[in-house]
């Protein structure tokens, strides 16, 4: 069941130049919520911003009531959410996207493959996965150290291994290029992040016959599936990702 509501800022910060971890309470409690689902929120106050903006839910942390996100100021609409200050309230449109990861895996060896603010969705993700007994690696990739975020949340739940572009912080280069994935052979492959990434990871998952979900980060102007901006070639057909996804298998996509 989809919700609207107003959330309250209970705490944020930037966790580095542009990305701020927000944490968002209400007086009831908050939804059930699945790893992989998102949120729109109503940006207000700000003339320039007409649309909701989508937002991948990065945790949601039951015994406090908390709904965690992680955003990355690129535009107006998001320049002026981390305007935002605690106590003030945003109005939300959650749980959205009909497709989240499967969390039904169990005592089996899995990989979270992240880079950028693509990180989000995993440490809910991971989180589901923990409590089913699965052992989780996490390999996170930025440009620079200073791109990698949330490492010691991340590490509640798994090995967390890293790759930086200019090797600022663990090995040298992409996350397709860590050397885990020459030695190791994992069950399943989870990965968020820009399509290159997401796209380099399928193609390793296909050639070590690795079942892979990708969480697809197409634009969604309104998350219901009425304005069709977010549509995505399948081998089903054109689909919108807010409504089928944000999640697909590998296999279901024309890549």
């Amino acid at each position: 069941m989809k919700h609207i509501l107003d959330l309250t800022l209970k705490d944020s910060r930037f966790l580095n130049a542009r990305n701020i971890l927000m944490k968002f309470t209400a007086d009831e409690p908050l939804p059930g919520m699945k790893p992989g689902q998102f949120v729109e929120a109503k940006v207000e106050g700000e003339p320039k911003v007409f649309l909701r903006r989508p937002i991948s839910i990065h945790y949601v942390d039951e015994e406090k009531n908390e709904l965690w996100l992680l955003v990355q100021t690129v535009g107006n609409g998001t320049h002026q959410m981390a305007k935002l200050r605690p106590g003030e309230t945003m109005n939300f449109v959650l749980p959205l996207g009909d497709r989240g990861f499967d969390c039904e895996k169990r005592n089996q060896r899995l990989l979270l493959v992240g880079g950028g603010v693509g990180v989000a969705p995993l440490l809910y993700l991971a989180k589901a996965l923990k409590e089913k007994g699965n052992q989780i690696t996490y390999l996170l990739g930025g440009r620079t150290k200073a791109d990698l975020m949330q490492l010691d949340e991340f590490s509640k739940y798994g090995e967390v291994l890293v790759t930086t572009e200019d090797g600022s912080e663990g090995e040298k280069g992409f996350v397709t290029q860590h050397s885990v994935l020459n030695d190791n052979k994992f069950d399943y492959i989870y990965t968020c992040g820009p399509t290159p990434m997401m796209k380099a990871v399928a193609d390793y998952a296909k050639k070590s016959a690795t079942p892979c979900e990708v969480s697809l980060e197409n634009r969604m102007a309104c998350g219901l599936g009425a304005c069709l901006c977010c549509v995505t070639d399948t081998k089903h057909g054109h689909e919108c990702v807010c409504q089928k996804g944000p999640v697909f298998d590998i296999n279901d996509l024309n890549w």
